[in-house]
């Protein structure tokens, strides 16, 4: 399928920070998109402002039973995505991992890694069904590299790419899944870890007008490359760590 073609697009975590920036352009690019985010009020906006087809939910990904709804509702209406963007996520208040709870730990896990499982769980078969499509599950330059005070987010993000790079195996031909590094974008997340540092970076609107060509043209060549998203054209900063929101 051309990168021009009509796509229907997922997005996890799509109400504020890259998914909401992604859902954003790839709408004004005419393509159809359904999201979801755990913020009622957040997801309100976003119906408001993208009346049908495109369609958004309040849903918490790592729980899997409301995942599942999820997904018989959109199968049924919208079909399979072309593009499925697990790109919710949430990171640790920075600190040493010995100082972090388990409830926090257990928090990230539970929707960095088992979030993305259960999206791919129940909308990856229909897409099989039909053939073709590509998973982007969103990792980080954490995900490749580490530091300190954000071991549980390390942890998740290296978990990914093993995840999806043993997906990718288990794809029929036609089909992709691809770990990405969004590069380090000025979002809620970065400021809970660089503070005001992170103006320095590119803002998410900037970054989805170079992400989104970038991700429309993937497809089953690229399956299980670890790939990096190319920075904003505002910005001439190397891609780094990744952060992506979760409302």
């Amino acid at each position: 399928m051309a990168a021009t073609d009509h796509r229907l697009v997922l997005i996890t975590g799509a109400t504020r920070g890259l998914g909401r920036a992604l859902a954003a352009e790839f709408i004004r690019l005419g393509h159809t998109v359904v999201g979801c985010g755990r913020s009622a009020d957040a997801i309100r906006q976003l119906a408001q402002q993208f009346s049908e087809p495109h369609d958004f939910q309040v849903v918490n990904v790592a729980a899997d039973a409301e995942v599942q709804a999820w997904a018989g509702r959109i199968l049924k209406s919208h079909g399979p995505p072309h593009l499925l963007l697990n790109n919710a996520a949430v990171i640790n208040r920075n600190a040493p991992l010995w100082q972090v709870s388990a409830a926090d730990f257990d928090a990230v896990i539970d929707v960095n890694v088992k979030g993305v499982a259960n999206v791919i769980r129940h909308f990856l078969p229909a897409m099989m069904r039909r053939g073709e499509g590509v998973v982007v599950n969103f990792s980080s330059g954490w995900g490749r590299a580490t530091d300190a005070e954000v071991a549980p987010y390390c942890a998740t993000k290296w978990a990914i790419e093993g995840l999806t790079q043993a997906l990718a195996q288990e794809l029929p031909r036609g089909m992709a899944a691809v770990p990405l590094n969004p590069g380090i974008i000025d979002t809620e997340m970065l400021r809970s870890c660089f503070g005001g540092s992170a103006a320095a970076y590119p803002a998410p609107e900037a970054w989805a007008k170079t992400a989104v060509p970038f991700l429309l043209a993937l497809g089953p060549r690229d399956n299980g490359r670890p790939l990096t998203a190319p920075p904003a054209r505002t910005s001439t900063r190397e891609p780094g760590t990744g952060h992506e929101e979760q409302p």
